[in-house]
């Protein structure tokens, strides 16, 4: 009897310690799960009434973002078109510009014989009427190549740049790249009325518009745009424009101007293909808003809707704001 109380005794001891060690790894896994629970930062982003992104910045916040705030400035830019152009050799105007002079030179020194010729014909000296035929001959054929390498010049360039009133000079200035000649096209099917001038586009640095002069309208279509062309004369200096360089144009029409405010490229952050600024709504509230980056202006783009220049706007740190958004949104773990 004694020992099977004994064997009890044992076994319930045996239980209870189970037990114990039960309830002692159950704390320990508990613990340890909560402490590789990830941690989710306080959330500083949420949406406004209308939808839009709003994020929540402290003073001391801002501060260390350096954020820099300021009121858009208004701004107006002529209508406009785009188009689509490059650079123009000169080397084939220049060229036939020579062909020009050499036939302008040989019909000049024709004129001059026929007038020696009449002149001994009529004084009965050494000159056959057959001699004065020819000479008339001669003239006629060498104003007629005269007239042909003019006809090639309007024919390959247009009559506006034919016409143009030192074309040795324009050409010298091409040739030695003080200035360019620059052709846009527009999109098949689009037209312009006669266009006032130019702004152009150099693809790495869109935000700096290049001022173009209006000199006619192409006298071909481009086989490739099958749109109407324009040519356009640029003052290189300080351009950086070289032969063969593709552009973006826009086209300056009549009628009054478009009325926007400008915003620098510091304040445009781009995102999902988009381009977005950020306006401060109050103290520590900012909202990210998308705009349309349609109308390049100097030193940056002119905004004609969305913006006004009662606004707020972030033109310093717009990237670092985007960032810290971004960073309110992630959970934290080990």
């Amino acid at each position: 009897m004694k020992k099977v109380i004994l064997i009890v005794i044992v076994a319930a001891a045996a239980i209870a310690g189970l037990v114990v060690a039960y309830k002692q790894t159950s704390q320990e896994r508990a613990a340890e799960a909560e402490g590789e629970a990830p941690v989710v930062a306080e959330s500083r982003v949420r949406r406004s009434v209308d939808g839009e992104v709003m994020i929540t910045l402290e003073a001391e916040a801002q501060q260390r973002l350096a954020l820099q705030l300021a009121a858009p400035a208004p701004g107006t830019l002529p209508r406009e078109v785009k188009a689509y152009g490059r650079v123009l050799d000169p080397a084939p105007l220049a060229a036939l510009l020579a062909e020009i002079g050499t036939a302008r030179a040989t019909l000049e020194a024709s004129k001059k014989e026929r007038q020696r010729v009449n002149l001994l014909h009529g004084q009965g000296e050494n000159a056959s009427q057959r001699a004065v035929e020819l000479a008339e001959t001669a003239v006629q054929r060498d104003q007629i190549a005269f007239e042909a390498t003019q006809w090639k010049l309007v024919a390959a360039w247009g009559q506006a740049l034919a016409d143009h009133p030192d074309l040795p000079g324009l050409v010298k200035s091409l040739v030695t790249q003080q200035a360019a000649l620059v052709r846009l096209d527009l999109p098949a099917g689009q037209t312009s009325a006669t266009p006032r001038g130019a702004r152009l586009f150099v693809l790495a640095a869109p935000d700096q518009p290049i001022e173009a002069q209006w000199i006619g309208p192409a006298p071909e279509v481009n086989p490739q745009a099958q749109g109407q062309g324009f040519l356009f004369l640029v003052q290189v200096a300080g351009s950086g424009l070289r032969r063969g360089q593709v552009l973006l144009g826009s086209l300056q029409q009549p009628g009054e101007p478009l009325a926007g405010v400008l915003v620098p490229p510091s304040a445009v952050v781009r995102l999902a293909g988009k381009a977005w600024v950020y306006l401060q709504a109050n103290g520590t509230n900012f909202t990210r808003r998308a705009v349309a980056l349609d109308h390049p202006a100097s030193g940056g783009w002119l905004v004609t809707t969305g913006l006004s220049p009662q606004d707020r706007l972030v033109v310093t740190g717009a990237q670092m704001l985007y960032s810290e958004e971004l960073k309110s949104r992630i959970q934290i773990g080990d």
